[in-house]
């Protein structure tokens, strides 16, 4: 190996390293939302499946708060809806970002 070998090779991890930081900040930029129950319950999250918020209807909790499972299966199903489409909105942005280069696991 020599060293234009070497240069090349520094070179290539660098652009993989400012590949990984631009899927860092999309990851942090890139906001979904999902509602369950006729909105009810609605929950806003990152690409990085972090949840930003989770707003809840005074509705859903009722005025004696008679049922909290029903509440709780919703915010279950809100924040897996979420995280759905934060999945679908990440792999769009990702194979846009590759050029379509075919990579295992990416397709």
């Amino acid at each position: 190996m020599d060293f234009s070998d070497l240069a090349k090779m520094k070179e290539m991890m660098g652009q993989a390293r400012q590949m990984q930081e631009q899927m860092e900040r999309k990851l942090t930029e890139t906001i979904v939302e999902a509602s369950t129950g006729g909105g009810m319950v609605t929950v806003r999250m990152n690409g990085k499946k972090e949840v930003l918020r989770l707003k809840i209807e005074p509705t859903a909790v009722g005025s004696e708060g008679s049922d909290l499972e029903l509440l709780e299966d919703l915010i279950v199903a809100a924040i897996n809806e979420a995280g759905r489409r934060a999945d679908e909105t990440i792999k769009t942005s990702v194979a846009g970002m590759m050029g379509g280069l075919n990579l295992p696991g990416l397709s």
